[in-house]
């Protein structure tokens, strides 16, 4: 049976990069239009944050995740070398780990034997230190996933520049971009549909409120 906590290791990063894709580029549409420039000047601004913002999401992704990395294999190499000097309390050591989980003493420890013999760094990964093939960082999968999802993110409000009315910028981009992603993002994670349109509705209008107000005071005083 497929479980929605298979896909963590890369539907953090997608939706992070799809929520931050719509918003920072419907933010910025909306406030570059509320300074009453022309379309053209909005649709080149928007375009000009989905390129800026993709790469800007690889790269943080990458680096963040890679710090991940580091240190489950720093985690690693310390669980193996302790494996090496001093096997017999390491075996108990995941002996315990099963009896505090509700196994009785006597079947905890048979089972960390068995594991042990099987693949005694896997069995401490995974019940000691929390480090799963599931959950385990992927740098590159990360930062791809992230890059993409992002501009898939902010190609929507993109898309709402070219064909919407110049005089009707900031309500229609505003209002594809809550129901957009709202639903996208929860349907991915197995949320509700209306708290995860609630969540992003929320944070949304305050960033777009923000920078329309700023496009428009900057633009009355220019």
């Amino acid at each position: 049976m497929s479980h929605f906590v298979n896909r963590i290791g890369w539907l953090r990063a997608a939706v992070l990069g799809a929520n931050d894709g719509i918003l920072s580029t419907a933010s910025l549409i909306v406030g570059v239009a509320a300074a009453a420039v022309t379309q053209n000047n909005v649709l080149i601004a928007a375009v000009a944050g989905l390129v800026a913002g993709a790469m800007s999401m690889a790269a943080g992704e990458y680096v963040s995740v890679s710090s991940q990395s580091d240190s489950e294999k720093a985690d690693l190499a310390r669980e193996r070398k302790e494996l090496r000097e001093n096997p017999g309390f390491e075996l108990q050591e995941l002996a315990d780990i099963y009896v505090k989980r509700g196994v009785d003493q006597a079947l905890a420890r048979q089972v960390a034997q068995q594991l042990t013999a099987k693949d005694a760094l896997s069995a401490h990964a995974r019940d000691e230190l929390g480090i799963s093939e599931t959950t385990t960082a992927r740098p590159v999968q990360a930062a791809l996933t992230s890059a993409a999802s992002f501009s898939v993110g902010a190609a929507m409000p993109v898309l709402m520049v070219v064909v919407s009315p110049a005089g009707a910028l900031v309500p229609i981009v505003s209002a594809a971009s809550f129901a957009f992603l709202g639903a996208v993002g929860a349907r991915a994670g197995g949320a509700n549909v209306l708290r995860g349109t609630a969540r992003v509705t929320f944070w949304g209008a305050l960033a777009m409120a923000l920078t329309a107000g700023i496009g428009k005071l900057f633009g009355t005083v220019v």
